[in-house]
This record gives structure tokens, sequence and C-alpha cells, in this order.
């Protein structure tokens, strides 16, 4: 059997943090639409130091490089013709953080929402979706280990996203984003479970919480445990996400002074107690969040999951 589910009850599987914003914490170039994936443009080698840095804080999953690396906001950009040049050298950045590292890591595709972050208005079609979806899934097949369905804002979104990934034949996990003042609502405004269920049916494995506040995601955990597949989270540390904008930048968020490692741990510990089998974190959580993650889990006599391998 694939995912966490093959796991005893007390292996936690531990996934990365926020690559985007700690690529952009280490980028010497400002910030720019295209977040990440401008950093690993410019400065290539910092990718695959974050993604070492993640597996030696304790992560046994490590998400590809390519959240806004979509076809939609690469055309956006102006360089389009580019999608292939990207995906190719975020696989590479990761592969080479997992052989370097000497660990039992897997590598999870990435399939982020197509046009922006946070946005459920602004989601294509579902047909649209499915078809981009399915360029991004056959641009990192041959080197992935599963597909994370990362952000997604909706059920229609969630069901596309997870329909292509499936489609590979590679396992699918399938994280969806809430309102972080009512952690029961998908930001398209359907409800969680409703959401949830559209991307188990689809084929996803798993589901999760993602790039929410710690505050919402708990909310949500009590839903997710209902849907009767493995679930977890991993929450982001912005006080708010509504300065940001479709091709805006990362500059116009905050981090909050509030969830350093500890902190954020205890928020993460909570989940756990739900139930939930799968931990990470997002956008503001860096290594050093991870590290005293792991650190916690064992203090409390969890065990540390390898990743599963399809």
């Amino acid at each position: 059997m694939t995912g966490p589910a093959s796991a005893t009850s007390a292996d936690i599987v531990l996934l990365d943090g926020g690559v985007g914003q700690e690529l952009h914490r280490r980028s010497r170039v400002p910030a720019a639409p295209l977040w990440s994936v401008q950093v690993m443009m410019d400065e290539p080698h910092l990718v695959e130091a974050v993604h070492l840095d993640f597996i030696e804080a304790g992560a046994r999953i490590i998400t590809v490089n390519t959240y806004t690396a979509t076809p939609h906001r690469l055309t956006r950009e102006g360089v389009a013709e580019k999608f292939e040049a990207l995906h190719g050298a975020a696989l590479a950045a990761a592969t080479s953080a997992r052989e370097k590292s000497g660990e039992t890591v897997r590598i999870a595709g990435c399939l982020p929402p197509l046009v922006g972050s946070y946005r459920a208005d602004l989601t294509p079609p579902e047909d649209e979706c499915l078809a981009n979806y399915r360029r991004i899934v056959a641009a990192q097949a041959d080197g992935v280990d599963l597909f994370l369905c990362e952000t997604m804002l909706s059920a229609a979104e969630a069901r596309a996203a997870t329909q292509a990934g499936a489609e590979s034949g590679k396992p699918v996990w399938t994280a969806l984003s809430v309102d972080d003042a009512e952690g029961t609502l998908l930001r398209s405004g359907e409800g969680v479970a409703a959401g949830a269920r559209a991307a188990v049916e689809a084929g996803a494995e798993a589901v999760l919480i993602n790039c929410s506040s710690p505050e919402a995601v708990s909310a949500a955990m009590p839903l997710l445990a209902e849907i009767g597949v493995p679930f977890g989270a991993y929450a982001n540390g912005f006080v708010s996400i509504a300065a940001m904008k479709p091709g805006g930048t990362v500059e116009a968020l905050e981090a909050r002074d509030d969830l350093g490692p500890v902190a954020y741990a205890g928020h993460a510990l909570g989940w756990v107690s739900s139930g939930a089998s799968i931990v990470g974190g997002c956008c503001e959580i860096g290594p050093a969040h991870i590290a005293t993650l792991r650190e916690r889990l064992v203090a409390n006599g969890h065990g540390i999951a390898a990743a599963p391998a399809h």
C-alpha cells in the first residue's frame, strides 16, 4: 500500500517547509511575480541548497520548485517558452539534493493554482484546468514519486488537478486552502468536506490543508478526519494574504512574529492529536521550524515515517 496509511499509527510523514519564501529570503535579487521560479532562473544554486536544508532538518518529502511555473503565469510574464526548461531545472535540483543527502527522501511533483494563489474567482473553467494540469504532470511524472496538489481553492480545481495527477499512475495527495477567518470553508466559499470528497473521488490518496493560518487549519482538521483517508496539514506564517494580487510580489505580505519554530510545532502537534499523519510547513515556515517540529514529534513518541515509494 502506498501513502501514509502504510505507516504505524504513531508514525508521521514529515513534509518540507515553504521553499518559495526561503528562496526569497536568501536571494540577492528583488522579489518578482514569478517568485521562487525567478530565483531559480537567477540563482539556481539556491534551490538545491534549500532542499538540502529541509532534508537535514528532517523532511522526508520535498516538493519541486515549480509553484509559479504554470502555463498561465509564464505566459503572463512573457516567458512561456521556458516551461520545459524550468520544470527540468526544478526536478534536477530536487534530485541532486536527495542524492547528496543520502537520506530516504521522496520527491513530490507540484500542481498549484494555475493563475494565482487565494483567488478562486480567477480559476479557469474545469476543462481548461485539466488540460493544463495534464501538461504539468507530463513535464514532471518521470522525475517524481508522487504528486502534491497544493493550495487548491475550490472543489473543481482540486478535482481537475487530482485527476491529472492520478492519470500518471503516481500517488496523489491533495491540499486545500481555507478561509483564514473561517477554516471550515475553502477560499471559494465551499465547504472543506466538499472539496476533500471531490479530491478523493478523483483519486487522491490523502487530503490536507495548506497555505492557510494555523488557526484556520486547526478548524478544518475535524472535517478532514471524517473523509476516511489519511490527512494532514502545512500552514503558512503570513499575517494576512489580503494584499496579494495576481501578478504581484510577496513583498506585499508580512510574516507573523508569533510563529517561531516552537509555536508552530505546537500547532502541528495539535493537528497530529486530531489524527493527522502528514505535517510540514508552507510559506514562512523554514528549516528551523521543520527541525523543531521533528524534535517535538519524536519527543512525543512519534516515529518519522519514510516517504512512501510508488
